[in-house]
């Protein structure tokens, strides 16, 4: 608000305030009644006894006393005014009068300060009531102000932020290069309008949550090092029409201000979704919202110098017309990071945090497959978390195990108690997993597999595929649903019985054969697409699956889903029964440990047992000092490897050094 405006808004005020500053002093002339005495009536009324008070003030000249008081019959907003001969025989006649009568008398010695007493006294309510009045209405009158705002924009400029560049980006390498373009252009812009090329006014980051789309929009204006200014796409719509239209309208305003300069919009798909899909006609707001973003992309306007960065994750649902050249004529897709991308990702979020020796971080970028940026980092927090709640000082796999468990199907329910005979079955259950992983040559590796209840689950076996690739052949997809039904197949084998545990197995089984018919033409049914997703804006996901076929090929998609389904599970059925001894040592095995870890499964595999666990005894004497110092003992430093095994067996006994130290 300029200086103009605010001396407008404040003059109505001012009059006002002047108004009932200018009652208040009639108010108070009309009601003040001040009867004028000469000297002989107030001598009179004096001897008569009928004087109550009586203030004596010299003139400011020197020249005469000004007498002012009350007689004994006044009212309260009444009373009496004189001026009498400054003499000593004026203050004898009073002196002797108030000896007598014994009224109240006061004498002021300095005029001037009986002038500013009255002043005071008279205007000094008066001017605070003012204030309060003025202060008051100041206070409603910026809350007034604050309710034109409505329309401005929301978008923040993020001059306090930290600065972030491609350094803190890991991976994403060809993201990056992608982006160098505009950081280029930000920097040295008539360079490419020397040779009459046009940058790209917007680029569209799109990418499954948590890739890195926001941070990798941050490091562009950090690298470019120009104003940038952040906005959700949810902050331009609101209840009323025309709201985010003009909040458009502003944000584009401030930002040609400060050109060049990058806008970011977050989840743009909150305002950028198709229109003319039966929601809302013309008039609906968010329809006028991404008709003012259009124009103001590429209208008749010039936004020279602002370039536009969004992230969705959905941008199948955003308008055509949003995506064409002039508006988001460039998008840079944010796929999930391989494994060398995982690795440079956990070692920029392992910067701050102490690991064990024992931790490699290329090999937890293995075990982590379709994880991303956000979920790594979820990953090394829960892990520290857990560390420090076990009184380590270093993050161990330990901790790191149990936080990718965590990540992937919550907390251990380690209180809910299995029967025997359930323990048992799910022993069995992930034994049939692990076997079809091991003899299955394009089946997911079994990385861990647990009977500790998580989430929904009874149990779970953690599978990765043996190499990340692009493409995936008919052989592999097979070998998946057949891996995935070796859960049922075992329960039928050992127990005779089928249970409700592989309902998640079923669905990822099916998923698979569905997709294998109806989209991969891996089938009898010849290589023809019969389904794609074709999701819409409002309808759910199942509502809009095109389906270009009849209902007759419908019934042979059906037939030739149970078919693929059920020859992966008569070959789970033959693999698991030539390998039945194998199932049940590591169902055993399960049953013993409760989890088994790759390299504890392929021992099994090979030496028919588990490895042997390392004894106190078996542990040299620095071994032993660091365990003790792990688990926070007392008085270990100074025990030989004998009374060391004792105090790791009983931390509570006391042992002879701790004796001889006391």
């Amino acid at each position: 608000m300029n200086k103009k405006e605010i001396k407008k808004g404040i003059v109505p005020y001012v009059v006002l305030i002047a108004i009932m500053l200018l009652v208040i002093y009639f108010f108070n002339i009309f009601n003040v009644k001040v009867n004028e005495f000469d000297w002989n009536q107030f001598n009179n009324k004096l001897s008569n006894n009928e004087v109550k008070e009586i203030t004596i003030t010299p003139s400011i000249d020197g020249g005469v006393y000004n007498i002012t008081g009350k007689l004994k019959d006044y009212k309260d907003n009444e009373s009496f005014k004189l001026e009498a001969p400054l003499s000593d025989k004026t203050m004898e006649i009073i002196l002797d009068a108030n000896e007598k009568y014994d009224f109240k008398l006061t004498s002021v010695k300095d005029p001037s300060s009986s002038y500013w007493l009255v002043v005071i006294v008279n205007f000094l309510p008066i001017i605070i009531i003012g204030v309060i009045f003025f202060v008051i209405l100041n206070k409603q009158a910026s809350g007034t102000n604050k309710s034109f705002d409505f329309g401005k924009s929301k978008a923040k400029l993020d001059d306090g932020m930290k600065k972030v560049t491609f350094n803190e980006v890991a991976g994403l390498k060809e993201e990056k290069e992608e982006l160098s373009e505009l950081i280029d252009f930000l920097k040295n812009p008539k360079k490419f309008q020397k040779l009459g090329a046009r940058i790209p006014k917007g680029v569209l980051l799109v990418g499954p949550p948590g890739t890195g789309k926001t941070l990798l929009a941050r490091a562009v204006a950090g690298e470019a090092n120009v104003p940038f200014y952040y906005i959700s796409g949810s902050d331009f719509v609101e209840l009323f029409v025309g709201v985010g239209a003009s909040r458009v309208r502003d944000m584009f305003r401030q930002a040609k201000h400060n050109a060049p300069c990058l806008i970011f919009i977050d989840e743009i798909d909150a305002v950028g979704r198709q229109r003319g899909t039966g929601l809302g006609g013309g008039h609906d707001e968010r329809e006028q919202t991404l008709n003012q973003l259009l124009t103001e992309m590429d209208g008749f306007g010039a936004n020279e110098g602002i370039i536009i960065i969004a992230a969705t994750n959905r941008a199948d649902v955003l308008d055509p017309a949003l995506l064409r050249p002039g508006r988001f004529d460039r998008q840079v897709t944010v796929n999930l990071p391989d494994v060398k991308a995982r690795e440079e990702i956990l070692s920029v979020h392992a910067r701050n945090k102490i690991l064990d020796k024992d931790v490699t971080l290329n090999n937890l970028a293995k075990r982590t497959p379709g994880f991303s940026g956000a979920d790594l980092e979820n990953l090394l927090n829960e892990a520290a978390l857990l560390a420090v709640r076990r009184n380590k000082e270093a993050i161990t796999m330990s901790e790191i195990d149990e936080a990718t468990d965590r990540v992937l199907m919550g907390p251990a329910k380690k209180s809910k108690k299995y029967t025997d005979e359930e323990k048992r079955l799910v022993s069995f259950h992930e034994a049939g997993h692990v076997v079809l992983g091991l003899k299955l040559n394009s089946a997911n590796v079994v990385q861990k597999v647990t009977i500790i209840p998580r989430s929904y689950a009874g149990g779970y076996a953690m599978m990765v595929p043996k190499e990340e690739k692009y493409t995936q052949t008919k052989r592999e997809l097979l070998e998946q649903i057949t891996g995935l039904l070796g859960g049922r197949v075992s329960e039928e084998l050992n127990f005779g019985e089928i249970t409700t545990g592989a309902h998640n197995d079923f669905e990822k089984a099916t998923k698979i054969a569905r997709a294998m018919v109806t989209e991969y033409g891996m089938s009898d049914l010849g290589p023809v697409q019969l389904e794609h997703q074709n999701e819409g804006v409002f309808l759910g996901r199942d509502y809009n699956k095109s389906r270009n076929f009849s209902d007759i090929v419908a019934h042979e998609i059906d037939e030739e889903i149970r078919k693929i389904v059920g020859e992966c599970y008569q070959k789970a059925t033959k693999i698991l029964k030539e390998n039945a001894d194998l199932v049940k040592l590591i169902a055993d095995a399960l049953l013993e440990r409760e989890t088994l870890t790759k390299e504890q499964i392929e021992y099994l595999v090979e030496h028919k047992k588990l490895p042997k666990d390392t004894t106190l005894e078996d542990m040299t004497l620095d071994e032993l000092k660091e365990l003790a110092k792990e688990k926070n003992l007392k008085g270990y430093s100074k025990l030989d490897k004998d009374g060391l095994i004792k105090l790791l067996n009983n931390p509570n006994v006391e042992t002879n050094s701790e004796k001889k130290e006391d």
